[in-house]
């Protein structure tokens, strides 16, 4: 199907709306911690009562908004490649992104919601329920921020990325909770830098919104780790770059990514 400009404005809206509902549905299983089943997953990689609860209320809902767009999610990934090799577009998915982050109960995890035309991501929502903040974007319209205070009232704002300042360190993104060798080399590149750890996909949102200015991934990611991040940080002036990626990044057999760089 051919999917429009016009589409997409209409969908964004949408899409931040069943993000944050997903993100209430996991808020209502951190608050009560003794509620949190820990399951380990065939690739030893935690699962909790709010992925799938994220999982199912996002399924249902993108099911009554595309029904004839087809979903690919963490926590439904077993769909065989003789069957996504015909997808021309698809909805992107990672109820929960950053369950470890989730079970340390910091608070820096997300709902990630993306939409992937032509093997590219075009839309694309990251929520993140405990910080009240939703990242969003449409390529070619921009990228948007939407924050809620104390007192439950929202304002939302433009993002863009920014290049560092002559003779002020380089923000440089790293994993709150994945190793990641190889780093040393990157950071002596920037003697003057500082580093930020962060969970999640929350590492794309603070290049896009101008608190990093790069975010090197030297380890395994899934493609539901990068698709929402990756087009809000192209469409807030970002670059997103794949290592040994032939063709079009999210339209392909394999579901892993290798390593990425983000910078501006």
């Amino acid at each position: 199907m051919t999917v429009t400009q016009q589409q997409l404005s209409q969908w964004l809206p949408q899409i931040s709306k069943i993000a944050v509902a997903a993100g209430d549905a996991i808020l209502a299983i951190y608050q009560q911690p003794q509620a949190v089943v820990v399951q380990q997953k065939a690739d030893d990689s935690p699962l909790t009562a709010a992925d799938l609860a994220a999982h199912q209320l996002i399924m249902r809902e993108l099911a009554v908004l595309t029904p004839e767009i087809p979903v690919l999610s963490e926590e439904a990934a077993d769909i065989p490649w003789s069957v996504r090799q015909h997808w021309h577009c698809y909805w992107l998915v990672d109820p929960l992104d950053g369950t470890k982050e989730f079970i340390k109960r910091n608070g820096e995890f997300t709902v990630n919601i993306a939409l992937i035309v032509a093997g590219e991501p075009v839309l694309g929502v990251i929520h993140a329920p405990v910080l009240q903040k939703t990242y969003s974007a449409v390529l070619g319209l921009g990228a948007f921020v939407a924050e809620t205070d104390a007192q439950g009232q929202t304002q939302s704002r433009v993002i863009q990325a920014t290049k560092p300042v002559a003779g002020e360190p380089v923000k440089i993104v790293g994993s709150r909770s994945h190793a990641q060798p190889g780093m040393d080399d990157i950071l002596a590149l920037y003697p003057n830098h500082q580093l930020l750890a962060v969970g999640s996909s929350l590492k794309f949102c603070l290049v896009a919104e101008g608190s990093a200015h790069l975010y090197p991934r030297l380890g395994p990611t899934m493609l539901w780790d990068t698709g929402a991040g990756h087009v809000i940080a192209v469409a807030a002036g970002a670059n997103v770059s794949y290592e040994g990626i032939q063709g079009p990044a999210y339209q392909r057999e394999e579901l892993r990514n290798g390593n990425f760089m983000v910078k501006v």
